[in-house]
């Protein structure tokens, strides 16, 4: 998989320079549909499957974008100094929202980048795979930025909020919270009102969970 993304990145963006690998998972909630919007309590996890980005930073402002879910769209180029919600620019709405809010958070990203993302999660299966993206984002900005300080709840609440205030969608945290914080064969016991949250062991001993 590496291997393939870092060609595919080459023959769009060029060779040499800090070239990074990133995943994201997706998320399934087990108990608890339509009350993280209003403060409930929800029973998440996050998947195997998820999204996949390689990255390079840039010594200019210019944002370059590329999907191999939505390759017809081909390399779509933004900037710093353009962030702004267009119906048009689709998938990229959802990356640029999480830029946008790194600074509305006082966390600036002074120069560009170049992405490339793979997702595996199906377009509008109900496993978040814009959240993924949001999350992916978020962890891509934080590792070449070096914002250190954030933790992933921040992330996850950046993430919430960038799909809140720029896509103007009235998201709650769950989606979120649960691909920040998700853990190997656990679920996320989560109160969103506070964010208080436990981890519960899922141990199927052979039985499955059919989504």
């Amino acid at each position: 998989m590496e291997r393939k993304l870092l060609e595919k990145f080459q023959k769009l963006f060029g060779e040499g320079g800090d070239i990074r690998f990133y995943f994201s998972p997706g998320r399934v909630n087990l108990i608890g549909e339509h009350t993280d919007y209003n403060g409930g309590h929800v029973f998440p996890c996050a998947l195997t499957i998820g999204t996949y980005g390689v990255a390079r930073k840039r010594e200019d402002r210019k944002i370059r974008l590329y999907s191999e879910n939505f390759s017809k769209m081909g390399v779509v180029e933004t900037s710093l100094d353009d962030l702004v919600y267009r119906e048009e620019a689709n998938w990229t709405n959802y990356p640029k929202g999480i830029v946008w809010t790194f600074g509305q958070k006082g966390y600036q990203v002074d120069t560009g980048f170049d992405m490339l993302m793979y997702g595996n999660i199906p377009n509008g299966s109900g496993l978040s795979s814009s959240a993924s993206v949001e999350l992916l984002m978020g962890i891509i900005l934080k590792d070449m930025f070096g914002f250190e300080q954030l933790s992933m709840v921040d992330l996850a609440l950046m993430g919430q909020y960038g799909e809140n205030q720029f896509n103007g969608m009235n998201c709650g945290i769950m989606d979120q919270f649960a691909i920040a914080m998700g853990k190997k064969n656990h679920a996320i016991f989560l109160d969103t009102a506070t964010l208080e949250y436990e981890y519960a062991p899922i141990q199927m001993e052979g039985a499955k969970i059919v989504i």
